[in-house]
């Protein structure tokens, strides 16, 4: 276990303990931990994961702007997918960690590349949905971890093997969190339409 290992996970606990509270910080806090577990995979060859990190990076800074300013300036609510979106991402997820993986496996020394092509194509689905602030983005987290898990277990990252375990609690909590503010923003934007009627 390296210093860069535990603060990369020490920064990344802050983010998903953060994101699963609907705050705002999980932004700032997850772009410093994943630049450092961009380090952390690049040693450790899981390519994949290093993408992922300066995806993750890119649409943090994006993530952090929508949900300050939204819609129409106002922040953005939480609220549900819409049903084409849930319909595309499963068929859309597989197929695109199908060939990412093959990339992987046949131009590179990648460990375990359609496994971690899996954590990267469906850790994407997952941030895009939250930075919509859709309450989707947590079962599709619950997903990631499960394939995360094993893993980083498997190349000795046994504390973010541990870290990652916890994020799958994590998204169950979230999950059923994210759906009582949405519950509220629902029927706090019918008040109005009610009182005019």
């Amino acid at each position: 276990m390296s210093p860069l290992e535990i603060g990369a996970n020490a920064f990344t606990a802050v983010a998903i303990v953060l994101a699963g509270r609907n705050s705002v910080h999980t932004w700032w806090t997850g772009i410093i931990g994943c630049t450092l577990f961009g380090v952390l995979f690049a040693q450790h060859r899981l390519y994949a994961d290093v993408v992922l990190q300066v995806f993750f990076v890119g649409t943090s800074l994006l993530g952090w702007w929508r949900w300050l300013r939204g819609r129409a300036g106002a922040p953005l609510p939480v609220t549900h997918a819409g049903i084409r979106t849930l319909l595309w991402m499963l068929p859309a997820g597989v197929a695109a960690t199908a060939a990412y993986g093959a990339l992987l496996h046949h131009y590179t020394n990648a460990y375990a590349p359609f496994v971690d092509s899996a954590v990267l194509v469906f850790s994407v689905i997952a941030q895009l949905l939250m930075m919509g602030r859709r309450i989707e983005n947590w079962p599709v987290w619950l997903l990631v971890n499960s394939i995360a898990v094993p893993l980083y277990a498997s190349r000795g990252l046994h504390l973010t093997a541990l870290l990652y375990a916890g994020f799958w609690v994590n998204a169950i909590v979230s999950w059923i969190w994210w759906r009582k503010l949405a519950a509220r923003n629902a029927a706090a934007s019918m008040v109005p339409a009610r009182e005019t009627a």
